[in-house]
């Protein structure tokens, strides 16, 4: 008798396939590829910002991010840049299970906790409305689609703010070694990013947005 592989099936044999990959990245290789991420980031933010005000349109303010698990870029050098540079960081906080992500203010000063997956959490502040949202990716194809982790958090998250009307950009974040075969189909409730970044550049391209696009990337040009 012949099982057929569904496609959760596959999702899941491709999670545990790229967490290997990634686990086994060398150490000098990530602190590399961090760093590259963060500069990246870095400018690509700045660039976003300067067009938007020449284009007479309110610069991005607010940065989603994220506090790394174990093997995934560390972004925290450039949240704390980005602070004290007058943007306003967030952090995910899991309210409760099975539902969208709510995002709290994160400084370099604020008090953390263990939330229910042992992610550090803000554990007070207003909720905010991210301009940017920089998710964390397990696995990525050249369109932009999205591996995540099989709990559907940032899914609902993105959804739930594009239901909203909210103009926001996904980034998603990545080892390089996380790019998925050309064949990969993804679920019917994955929601695609605009880009991902890797140590080794932008996927397709880095998003420029020539004021608010509701999640869908009007301009965009290369930066490797």
């Amino acid at each position: 008798m012949t099982t057929q592989n569904t496609q959760e099936d596959t999702a899941v044999q491709e999670r545990t396939r790229l967490r290997k990959l990634r686990a086994g990245l060398p150490d000098d290789q990530r602190s590399r590829g961090a760093l590259l991420m963060r500069a990246r980031l870095f400018t690509w933010l700045n660039v976003a910002r300067d067009q938007a005000v020449q284009a007479g349109h309110p610069a991005p303010t607010t940065v989603a991010a994220f506090w790394p698990m174990a093997d995934e870029p560390d972004l925290r050098p450039l949240l704390t840049q980005w602070t004290e540079a007058g943007m306003t960081v967030a952090l995910p906080v899991v309210r409760e299970r099975n539902a969208p992500l709510a995002f709290l203010p994160w400084t370099p000063e604020a008090e953390l906790r263990a939330g229910p997956y042992g992610i550090q959490e803000p554990v007070a502040g207003p909720e905010l409305l991210p301009d940017v949202v920089l998710v964390p990716t397990l696995g990525y194809t050249e369109q932009g689609d999205r591996l995540g982790y099989g709990g559907g958090y940032y899914d609902r998250t993105l959804a739930a703010l594009r239901e909203r009307g909210h103009a926001f950009t996904a980034i998603g974040i990545a080892w390089s070694c996380g790019e998925l075969d050309p064949g990969y189909v993804p679920a019917p409730h994955d929601v695609r990013l605009d880009a991902v970044l890797t140590q080794d550049g932008w996927v397709p391209h880095a998003p420029l947005e020539e004021g608010k696009t509701g999640g869908s990337v009007l301009h965009s040009y290369r930066m490797n």
